[in-house]
């Protein structure tokens, strides 16, 4: 799948794209002001040609920061019933409220799915929020992380310190630049995981969608390691979907599975898995084997969990009809 493809697809709607994978507009108090909402003055409206016709609002109490770095726009606003929000070229990334759901889940699923996993990477996630739960396993000796803008990782310190936590913990190193690049030159099975937690793919995110990168995840990977990345949603996006799954089960010759999970705050409210396995130990990501102790010195930091479970991790697989005969007939 090339992902200047699917965004050309995307935009074949008419929707017109602001160049930085959001549509961005404004008017309050006589001031245009990038990212919030024309309709109604006040409340932040997350656009975009990713989902074409439909809009999920905020109400903004407080605008805490603007700026845009090298790579894209960066703003954090204080809402009035999710806490603050980190927002990255018009799309909402994580809200205080609900983002466990998605930062316990894309965390949680490949490692308890695995047994003592000791090296971990992390593409992306310059929040911390995934390094918060990756650092939850006393087995894991070594953490690294990628993210492509400084801008990011600083602002999440400053606004988002539960979240950035994560950035604490002694084993993570954190490299600041193209995950794509840094995945070229590690050593070929370095890794038990890498989790991929990516933006959309319109913007620095697009080549982390693209078949020569998972090929890298593989590389990457010791056999029987594992990979989960953002896939998307199957209410918005089964096109894409499918493209990723194909493409995974070309490469990953252990497991391929799509879960999901819900993040009101999420285009559709909810989002999408991708997790595979390479070809090794057998990995049935269905049903974890791992279990995460919340009493052991590694976890009390970061308090209890507030979404995952075993239970919901299992639950997570099960597919609604439409999306398990399009992903079943990719994965055969």
């Amino acid at each position: 799948m090339e992902a200047e493809a699917v965004a050309k697809r995307l935009r074949e709607d008419g929707t017109e794209d602001n160049g930085a994978g959001g549509v961005s507009s404004i008017v309050e108090d006589g001031k245009t002001m990038d990212c919030i909402s024309t309709v109604i003055p006040g409340w932040f409206s997350e656009m975009s040609p990713m989902w074409p016709g439909e809009a999920h609002s905020l109400k903004v109490e407080q605008i805490l920061f603007q700026g845009k770095s090298l790579y894209q726009n960066v703003m954090v606003f204080q809402s009035s019933t999710y806490g603050k929000v980190l927002v990255l070229d018009g799309v909402i990334q994580v809200t205080e409220r609900d983002e466990c759901a998605y930062q316990e889940m894309i965390t949680h699923l490949p490692l308890c799915s695995i047994p003592s996993p000791k090296k971990v990477l992390v593409i992306g996630g310059g929040d911390g929020g995934v390094l918060r739960e990756v650092s939850r396993y006393s087995s894991v000796e070594v953490i690294d992380i990628c993210e492509i803008d400084a801008m990011v990782v600083d602002v999440s310190k400053k606004f988002f310190p539960k979240l950035a936590i994560g950035f604490e913990d002694p084993r993570v190193s954190l490299h600041i630049g193209d995950g794509v690049a840094f995945l070229k030159n590690v050593p070929e099975g370095t890794y038990d995981a890498v989790i991929v937690d990516s933006s959309d793919p319109i913007g620095p995110a697009q080549e982390l969608f693209e078949k020569p990168f998972f090929e890298s995840v593989a590389r990457a990977l010791r056999p029987g390691g594992v990979v989960c990345t953002q896939a998307e949603s199957i209410w918005l996006h089964m096109h894409i979907i499918e493209d990723i799954v194909s493409v995974c089960r070309q490469i990953f010759k252990g497991s391929v599975n799509y879960a999901w999970t819900t993040v009101p705050t999420y285009p559709s409210g909810v989002i999408g898995f991708m997790l595979c396995s390479t070809k090794g130990p057998a990995v049935d990501f269905m049903h974890p084997v791992n279990q995460i102790d919340e009493n052991d010195s590694f976890n009390k930091a970061k308090g209890p969990l507030k979404f995952y479970n075993p239970e919901i991790h299992s639950a997570a697989f099960c597919l609604p009809s439409f999306a398990k005969r399009i992903i079943n007939s990719e994965t055969g």
